[in-house]
């Protein structure tokens, strides 16, 4: 998607976030907030000519470069799918960026 007024290419953006994958790592959301989701892929299996996540584990964790990285974690799950993981991920961003989490 590209920014119009910028000109800049911004990646998938999904419900307003932004959604970046490297390897088996999904991170939704933006490092200039307070928080971001993290989803590692655990599992995978083929489906056709795909590979379908079958264990995704969800992480709701602050950006805070000071805090150690076991530190930075508020909120973990494991979901059996990739979209289960990003349901229960867009949820818990929103929540926690209105300031529903501590």
């Amino acid at each position: 998607m590209v920014n119009e007024t910028s000109g800049k290419d911004e990646g998938l953006i999904y419900k307003g976030h932004p959604l970046r994958r490297v390897g088996n790592l999904v991170y939704y959301g933006s490092m200039a907030e307070k928080y971001i989701i993290l989803m590692q892929i655990m599992d995978q299996k083929p489906v056709q000519d795909l590979k379908v996540a079958t264990k995704v584990a969800v992480q709701l964790q602050l950006t805070d470069p000071e805090l150690k990285s076991r530190d930075r974690v508020i909120k973990r799950s494991e979901k059996d799918s990739f979209y289960a993981a990003m349901d229960i991920g867009a949820i818990w961003l929103d929540r926690a960026l209105a300031g529903k989490e501590k």
